[in-house]
């Protein structure tokens, strides 16, 4: 009886992996039934769910105007309510009779009731084999189980990470009891559209809909990781309370010395791990510890900046305390939106060797200011700053370590007016900004100004022909940095280029650009090849 309701109660099963050991053919993969995988009325009943959920205001506010909210007529509607519970419930115990019948769901519910009993290697071992519905699959990692967690007080609190706030908008003006009253209603309307519309259309992955319609690919990417790359899955708890559902595929016992390496792979804003850019490393050779946004697939929670850096506080400890990753063997990958989290590791654990901007921008106000109407301004920029500040380039300039930047030619989504207008690309202002808080005196007037007539370039040909007019000595340049880096110390930002020639001063900030940026001709979303994936360059 106990075992019948386990089975009426637990969770859905999508696939049984094939042995990873076994010498079977790809084609002996042994699938569950269709009665215990994806049962046709539930699949269909969540989707009601979240159709009703989303418009329940709509339809409570057309109820109250055609008088079907009194007491007369509410009865009757209890009724076939109750009705339908009713049929819902017998579906409920059908299918969990169908499972009970099963002997592969029988055989998953024991192995799961045995992991939340005791997580012994054996038993995570066998439920590994399994994919089902992640909300039931038990914690691996726990934000605080880094013994210098619990013991340090500067770690991150159950309130989040630190995070870089934003200057007041109105510097100066004092904070006063009217001032605030005045400002509530503005409060007020920049959270209703962040939390409602604004979140959703920055993260159109979170949208349950899109994740429902997407799930065969993603089960898909996922046997293929595990079945083909031995990808092992795991759940990490953050410090807000999110489960974090990551895949690490392990590399350190092949002949290829890039495996040594862990790339931590940051997604996009629609992008999952399952089939997102962790391909690109992966196809390179390197171990890669992939892992979904909150709210994205298995991960719950709503991707609001302050859970996002707490899920990538939670990896990078799972990367180093669980895996047994250095920082200094660890590289940061990201492509687009992933550029926020990408940016606060590099800020927050500075001993990281490398970070990889693929198609990633500076700061999230141009480009919301973009889609919406000029009349928004206000708001849009408001509302960006208090609840979805993606400040990039403001991280990226506390770190110290090297950094490649990817720009796409062609990209239509980080641009502010059309894709064929290069210099709109929000990646040109994030190199800028990196380069003018590291190498000032360089960046200065004569350095800005040819290294955004670099940045016109949009093929290899005109960006060869602006190097070469410049005549840019590589070597002197490289021994320039060289002896700063040796009598001053590795340290940003540098003063070089403070008693150079006007000459010197291009050839220095092109030589820098040219190492920091690297075009790619493709569209946004084009899968950057292994060829494109480098590793930043450094002194």
């Amino acid at each position: 009886m106990a075992k019948l309701l386990s089975c009426v109660l637990g969770p859905r099963l999508y696939k049984i992996y094939r042995e990873r050991d076994s010498e079977r053919a790809p084609s002996g993969v042994s699938e569950t039934p269709t009665s215990v995988t994806t049962h046709p009325s539930s699949s269909w009943a969540s989707v009601f769910w979240s159709i009703s959920y989303y418009s329940s205001p709509f339809a409570f506010f057309y109820l109250y105007r055609k008088g079907y909210l009194s007491l007369s007529k509410v009865v009757p509607f209890s009724h076939y309510a109750g009705t339908l519970l009713l049929l819902l419930a017998g579906v409920a115990c059908l299918r969990g009779i169908g499972r009970w019948t099963n002997p592969q769901y029988r055989q998953f519910i024991t192995i799961l009731e045995a992991t939340h009993r005791n997580q012994s290697s054996e038993n995570k071992r066998q439920l590994a084999n399994y994919n089902f519905d992640f909300r039931s699959w038990p914690v691996d990692f726990h934000w605080e189980e880094p013994s210098s967690r619990k013991e340090s007080r500067g770690g991150p609190s159950r309130r989040g990470v630190a995070l870089l706030r934003p200057e007041p908008l109105h510097r100066g003006t004092a904070d006063t009891l009217l001032n605030r009253v005045k400002k509530l209603p503005c409060q007020i309307t920049s959270f209703l559209v962040a939390h409602t519309l604004g979140r959703r259309m920055l993260y159109p992955g979170s949208v349950y809909l899109l994740q429902k319609a997407l799930m065969p690919v993603l089960l898909q990417g996922q046997a293929r990781l595990v079945e083909e790359c031995n990808g092992r899955r795991a759940k990490l708890l953050a410090c807000d309370g999110n489960e974090i559902d990551t895949m690490f595929v392990d590399r350190r016992g092949t002949a290829e010395p890039q495996g040594q390496k862990l790339v931590i792979c940051c997604e996009g804003n629609a992008g999952f791990y399952e089939v997102g850019c962790v391909s690109t490393p992966l196809e390179a050779g390197y171990s890669v510890l992939g892992w979904n946004h909150p709210g994205f697939a298995g991960s719950t929670g709503v991707p609001f900046p302050q859970n996002e850096a707490n899920a990538m506080d939670v990896v990078v400890q799972f990367a180093v305390h669980r895996l047994g990753f250095q920082p200094q063997d660890i590289i940061i990958y990201a492509w687009s939106i992933g550029g926020f989290t990408a940016t606060w590791a590099a800020m927050s654990y500075p001993d990281i060797s490398a970070v990889i901007l693929d198609a990633s921008f500076d700061d999230l106000v141009p480009l919301a200011l973009k889609v919406m109407p000029d009349s928004w301004r206000g708001l849009v920029t408001r509302t960006v700053r208090q609840h979805l500040n993606l400040n990039n380039a403001e991280q990226l300039c506390r770190y110290q370590g090297p950094v490649l930047l990817i720009r796409r030619t062609k990209d239509e989504i980080i641009t502010t007016t059309v894709p064929e207008d290069i210099m709109s690309n929000r990646g040109n202002d994030l190199l800028l900004k990196l380069l003018q808080h590291r190498y000032p005196r360089v960046m200065a007037e004569e350095g800005l100004r040819v290294v955004k007539q670099w940045l016109e370039a949009s093929s290899q040909l005109e960006e060869a022909s602006i190097y070469s007019r410049w005549e840019v000595e590589e070597d002197w340049c490289l021994s320039v940095l060289r002896s700063y880096q040796a009598e001053h110390g590795p340290d940003f930002p540098w003063s070089v280029g403070e008693d150079m020639s006007a000459d010197g001063r291009r050839q220095l900030a092109l030589f820098l650009a040219q190492k920091h940026l690297h075009n790619f001709e493709a569209t946004h979303c084009t899968p950057l090849p292994v060829q494109n994936f480098q590793m930043p360059w450094h002194l």
